[in-house]
Parts: C-alpha cells; sequence; structure tokens
C-alpha cells in the first residue's frame, strides 16, 4: 500500500480511501492597498488541485480583490499594491522575472458578465491557441477548439454554426464559449468571478454542472454571493469580512459546524 506520495487508490477495511488533492495555490500573508484603503488583509490559505475553492463574504469585505491577486488583474490598477507571497505549483507569481502574459495563459478567468470577443464562436476559442502558438496546423486548431467546446458543454449546440458570431448566442451559452475559451490553452488554473449571477436559474444549473465536470481536470476558484452554489459546487470553502480571510475549510464544515462567530452569522443570515 502507497502512502499519499504515492497517490494510489487504498482500500482500507473495505473502503475505498483517495488521498488529498495536492495543493496548487499557496498565498502567505497577502495584503492588497488601493490607495491608503487597506483592502486585503495578511491572507494565508492554501488552495487545492483537482477541486473547487468558494469565497464567499459580504459585498466589498475582499474575496473578489483576492482572486484578482491570483493572476496579477490588480496591476492593471494604478493606485493597487500587493504585497506578501503566492506560489502556483511553487513558483512566486509576483516573481520580477515571470512573465505576466503566460502567467495569465496559466490562470483563465471567467468574469461576472459573459464577455465573448465581437468574433466568431471558432475566433473566441482559437485565438488564446493561436496567440501562444498551441497548435501547428488548422487540423489542431480545430481539435482543440472542438475539445475546449466539447469540455464547456457546448459543442452539440454550436458544432453546426462555429462561423456565427459569439455575441449572439443566449447569456447562458455565452458563459460556456468564455469557459470554452479559458480552457482552450489548457490552464493549471481557473478563476470564476460570480459566473452565474447575470444568468437565469437553468443557465446557472448548467454552469454548475459544469463546474463539477471542469473540476477532475482543473483548480477552480470561484467567487459567490449564493452561498447556495457554494455549498452545491465546492469542496473548499473560504469566508472573507473586512478584507480578512476569518476561516477557510470543507464546505460541509464550514457550513454546518462554522468555528468563527462572523462565519456563523453571516450563514445564518444576521449580516451581510
Amino acid at each position: 500500500m502507497h502512502g499519499v506520495a504515492g497517490m494510489s487508490v487504498q482500500q482500507i477495511e473495505g473502503a475505498t480511501v483517495r488521498p488529498l488533492p495536492t495543493t496548487k495555490i499557496i498565498a502567505r500573508d497577502v495584503n492588497v492597498h488601493y490607495g491608503e484603503k487597506h483592502a486585503l488583509k495578511a491572507v494565508d490559505v492554501d488552495i487545492p488541485d483537482c477541486s473547487v475553492t468558494s469565497f464567499i463574504g459580504p459585498s466589498g469585505c475582499g474575496k473578489s480583490t483576492f482572486l484578482r491577486c491570483i493572476n496579477r488583474m490588480n496591476d492593471t490598477i494604478a493606485s493597487c499594491r500587493v504585497t506578501g507571497k503566492i506560489e502556483i505549483d511553487g513558483r512566486d507569481i509576483y516573481d520580477k522575472t515571470l512573465d505576466v502574459v503566460q502567467l495569465r495563459a496559466r490562470v483563465g478567468m471567467v468574469f461576472q458578465k459573459p464577455n465573448p470577443f465581437p468574433k466568431s464562436i471558432y475566433e473566441n476559442v482559437a485565438y488564446a491557441p493561436r496567440l501562444h502558438g498551441m497548435s501547428r496546423s488548422k487540423a489542431e486548431l480545430d481539435q482543440i477548439v472542438e475539445a475546449s467546446l466539447e469540455k464547456a458543454g457546448l459543442w452539440g449546440e454550436v458544432k453546426d454554426r462555429l462561423g456565427d458570431s459569439g455575441t449572439g448566442l443566449s447569456g447562458g451559452q455565452q458563459q460556456r464559449l468564455c469557459i470554452a475559451r479559458a480552457i482552450s490553452v489548457n490552464p493549471d488554473v481557473i478563476l470564476m468571478d460570480e459566473p452565474c449571477s447575470a444568468l437565469d436559474p437553468i443557465a446557472t444549473a448548467r454552469i454548475e454542472q459544469l463546474i463539477d465536470s471542469l473540476r477532475q481536470h482543473f483548480c477552480i476558484v470561484i467567487v459567490t454571493h449564493s452561498m447556495q452554489q457554494a455549498a452545491r459546487v465546492s469542496q473548499r470553502t473560504a469566508f472573507f469580512h473586512l478584507g480578512t480571510l476569518v476561516e477557510e475549510g470543507p464546505t460541509t464544515d464550514i457550513f454546518t459546524s462554522p468555528k468563527d462567530k462572523r462565519t456563523q452569522d453571516y450563514i445564518t443570515g444576521r449580516f451581510g
């Protein structure tokens, strides 16, 4: 029988025990300032691979700010200053020698409002793989586009109209197209900032099913205002309040037996 390092499935007294997923992202003492405002305070968290981690908390609590630290999107804000350390697969992403363009290829982002490029469905997905030189022929690029749309649960709906504009799709389809675009370069991490808030309940259910299937291949971090969504899609949950990461742990534990009174008050609706 192997130890965890062997990563084999173990049989113990008839029960199948799977080793914990490896840690993908490590954050230590992460602080974010916007000018004089201290928006995120000393965040420490480990985020596992091949699973979904939800960030929950009231509006303005720092969860989206922290999400944007993971692909350095805060760099685009002149007044923003980030300190501390964030590592992905052991590499410090704030290392000055790191290529930020390559980082953002490795860390895909799906936004609150679907934002397909004003291009064809095909070009929306093909754009990044072509930019990063991931295909040597049109046939290879076709394969990447099909595989990405298939993984995003969209291929069956659009395979006969790949030349149509991506902006002509329904809201839910547009969001799945944005997910296909994010996974087309085979990233290590997918960040999702309120990916269902602009969608109806049926489209939301489709995206949630998709997130559940994608977690087998990717480390997914999702910011959500919906505690029900966090409970449905994530294996781990982190609760933020007033710029502080209050507590983080298995989703079931956070929702059934939170350690901190602030978490309990938020989950039971006493504030938020």
